[in-house]
């Protein structure tokens, strides 16, 4: 097919709970516009019904299967840009990528699932050059705020002194939102693989280990494990659950772009919690969640957890999504001073904003002129300044330096 016949985007998962969010999005935000999307499911009769709800015509409306690779080559071969909610990306993902490596389709999706991240790098990173396709992971709460926040800092602060940063410590100074069933089973799928694969464990706990397999060195070292006084922040600070992936695609980030801002830079995240002796109990008690979250599969402390957390398909109410928010600095140390800058989201992390981002990137990946870089890439780097404006323009993004 012709790129002229083919669609701008399709929504892969559209029947999902953040891929319903994208959906509505897209219609409410480019009704008027001349975008050209459909949507595609599983289930004939759940994507049929999604597509009479939003007024999507049947030819827009699309069947397969993730198991399915033919399935998958017949729907990516429809669209030029294919945006998934499907997870767990490393049990659903996989045979996205080869369609779309055969078929020439840009792609984009939200894990946070480091070890496919870097299976799909070793697989298909060169085949995607050769084909001059864009595969962007990240492009949600993980790891858009972070990547895009560190792009936008670097960006300001060498406008203003005509250096970059040599470290960014990036803090979470407030959050509200829920979960849903699809991230906390991805989150589960990437610790119990963690368990039996030691290459899985290796992938998690080095810094670098998104980075090309020539470019895994430097001084960041691994996510912070407790909690600890922060002099940069004067406040105590605990670990940040979605450190493990946004770190790596920071770094990542900065690898493709052959360590613009030095070799020697290093970032971090972790999460305020406060001055004090509050503060540091404050910190304790952030662990907990964590914890809980994480024990082994089979446990009983894990089947608790299991039953009490939202099941895939289900996730926070709209009044839940709509009262949320999130605020991130960014501490930037140039020359021995401290610049800050900040990124502030008008809706919970993980669907409200993430669907918001998602749904612009694949936008910005089907009509803007973005740069002419290819491969398994980061927001950041394959979508760059267009992205950051439609972040502020239409998804709520707020971007600010000090």
């Amino acid at each position: 097919m012709s790129n002229q016949n083919k669609l701008d985007l399709i929504i892969w998962g559209a029947t999902g709970f953040t891929g319903q969010l994208v959906c509505e999005y897209i219609n409410k935000t480019y009704s008027s516009s001349n975008l050209r999307w459909g949507i595609a499911g599983r289930n004939k009769e759940k994507i049929s019904d999604i597509g009479k709800n939003l007024k999507i015509g049947n030819e827009k409306v699309f069947i397969a299967d993730s198991n399915d690779l033919e399935s998958l080559i017949k729907l990516t071969s429809k669209t030029k840009v294919i945006c998934t909610t499907v997870g767990p990306y490393a049990k659903y993902g996989t045979n996205l990528i080869e369609a779309c490596i055969k078929t020439g389709t840009n792609y984009c999706d939200i894990t946070g699932e480091t070890q496919w991240i870097r299976q799909i790098i070793d697989k298909y990173h060169s085949s995607a050059i050769e084909n001059k396709i864009k595969i962007i992971n990240s492009c949600g709460f993980d790891s858009i705020p972070s990547d895009m926040g560190v792009f936008y800092s670097q960006k300001r602060i060498f406008e203003k002194t005509g250096k970059y940063a040599t470290k960014i410590n990036m803090r979470v100074a407030g959050a509200k939102g829920g979960i849903s069933g699809g991230t906390y089973n991805s989150l589960s799928n990437v610790l119990e693989e963690a368990r039996v694969d030691k290459n899985v464990r290796k992938t998690l706990t080095n810094p670098y280990g998104l980075n090309p397999i020539d470019k895994q060195f430097g001084p960041d070292k691994p996510d912070l494990q407790k909690v600890i006084f922060d002099k940069i922040s004067n406040s105590w600070i605990a670990p940040f659950v979605m450190a493990g992936i946004n770190t790596k695609i920071v770094r990542r980030s900065h690898a493709l772009i052959d360590f613009k801002y030095g070799a020697d830079f290093c970032y971090d995240e972790a999460t305020l919690t406060g001055k004090g002796i509050f503060g540091q109990i404050r910190g304790y008690m952030s662990l907990i969640p964590i914890f809980l979250a994480t024990r082994k599969k089979g446990s009983i402390i894990k089947n608790i957890v299991d039953y009490a957390l939202p099941k895939s398909g289900e996730g926070p109410s709209e009044k839940t999504r709509i009262s949320g928010y999130y605020n991130l600095r960014f501490y930037l140390t140039h020359q021995n001073k401290t610049y800050i800058s900040k990124v502030i989201g008008d809706r919970d992390p993980g669907y409200g904003s993430t669907s918001k981002m998602l749904a612009e990137s694949a936008v910005c990946l089907a009509l803007d002129k973005t740069p002419e870089t290819y491969g398994i890439l980061t927001p950041s780097v394959a979508l760059g300044d267009p992205l950051l404006k439609r972040l502020q323009e239409n998804a709520g993004l707020t971007f600010i330096f000090d």
